[in-house]
């Protein structure tokens, strides 16, 4: 059986079976969630399904029938980024980059519903996400300053 879903604004189908990342890593040649923990535990995995930020890595594709999955990906171009997407090479927030994805798309949802965070909110939102580099401080503040041009 076919579970037919949106990607990134496009329809999608899938054979059911199997996990949703396996399908956007495996099938869909999606590079922005990845395999981390496998355990919904590091945040590595993160989509948007209908808008909230869930992991995809234990997630059966048979889940997401009918409904709307955002990747990084589907966040913006190379010639029209995501204000999130350009903070983060502006403020040059990531060293190894593994958990970006999964931190861009929670903070795309997380700032939709609260424009101006402060930062404990943001750090909050974030906690399930875990970043291996140690970069979280200029993570965060090029999420805040992303919030910002978002305002603006």
């Amino acid at each position: 059986m076919m579970i037919h879903f949106t990607l990134n604004g496009a329809p999608a189908a899938h054979p059911e079976g199997g996990t949703l990342l396996q399908a956007l890593r495996g099938e869909f040649a999606l590079n922005g969630p990845r395999f981390g923990c496998g355990a919904e535990a590091c945040g590595a995995c993160h989509v948007l399904l209908e808008g909230r930020s869930v992991p995809s890595c234990a997630l059966p594709v048979a889940a997401v029938a009918g409904r709307p999955v955002v990747t990084l990906e589907g966040l913006g171009t190379r010639a029209n980024p995501h204000p999130l997407q350009t903070a983060l090479l502006a403020e040059q927030a990531g060293q190894c980059g593994f958990c970006l994805s999964g931190i861009i798309v929670t903070a795309a949802a997380f700032l939709r519903d609260n424009p101006a965070p402060d930062a404990e909110a943001l750090r909050v939102a974030l906690d399930g996400h875990l970043c291996r580099c140690g970069s979280h401080n200029r993570i965060l503040r090029a999420i805040m300053k992303a919030a910002g041009e978002m305002r603006a």
